[in-house]
């Protein structure tokens, strides 16, 4: 399942966003890659331990913890806290899968994080530069993501992606991974759309019998597959 999800960020907070990354302490982006991945990896980034990373990071989950749709699709059982890039100048990262788990090196690399789910969040809007799609492939075919400043795509960590060449302006964007309390992405899309027809008929039908069960179905099964 690939998501678009927007407005995860208001045009304020973006705005607060796009003025701490100014100043910050950029550094090459291959010191995080793993071997394969540094190959093909031609970015800046935020250090993990980085204090504007880490404050910025606190609020990209304080607005993930308000988005009601976010939670409906990934289930997150753990996110890992979120990174920051920035490409420009020809910059890119080519074809790579993200590794299956990620420790937090911030803390001493104790946190293990199983990558079920990847999250890009759009920090630049996309007239501000050339390129820089994220072009996800998968089962679902080659998707190619390019969003409005504020709004995230979630996609399966198990695709195979990349971000192109950024030709003109910069790129900047907060990425991370979840593990979702569903360890399958077909369980995990099931549940999304069975959520949101609930959603939809509480607000057509409030007083629909159906609800009920169709509640109890939801979470029978997510009693059955949650892995928690």
């Amino acid at each position: 399942m690939l998501l678009h999800i927007p407005q995860v960020l208001s045009s304020e907070q973006v705005a607060h966003f796009r003025a701490r990354l100014a100043t910050a302490g950029w550094a090459d982006g291959k010191a995080t890659a793993g071997y394969q991945s540094a190959q093909a990896k031609d970015n800046a980034q935020l250090p993990e331990n980085d204090p504007v990373a880490r404050e910025l990071g606190a609020l990209v989950l304080e607005a993930l913890a308000r988005n009601s749709t976010f939670f409906s699709a990934a289930l997150p059982k753990r996110i890992y806290p979120p990174l920051f890039n920035r490409y420009g100048g020809g910059q890119s990262f080519g074809f790579h899968v993200d590794n299956a788990v990620r420790y937090d090196r911030s803390r001493g690399g104790a946190d293990a994080v199983r990558t079920d789910l990847s999250a890009t969040l759009f920090l630049a809007s996309p007239d501000e530069y050339d390129g820089g799609e994220l072009v996800i492939e998968d089962t679902y075919g080659v998707q190619r993501v390019k969003l409005p400043a504020g709004d995230l795509v979630l996609y399966p960590g198990t695709s195979l992606h990349q971000v192109t060449p950024v030709t003109r302006g910069e790129r900047l964007a907060s990425f991370f991974w979840i593990q979702s309390m569903l360890r399958e992405d077909a369980q995990r899309r099931l549940m999304f759309d069975l959520d949101v027809s609930i959603r939809r008929i509480t607000a057509d039908v409030p007083d629909h019998p159906a609800l009920v069960q169709l509640t109890g179905v939801y979470h029978n099964l997510l009693r059955r597959w949650a892995d928690v």
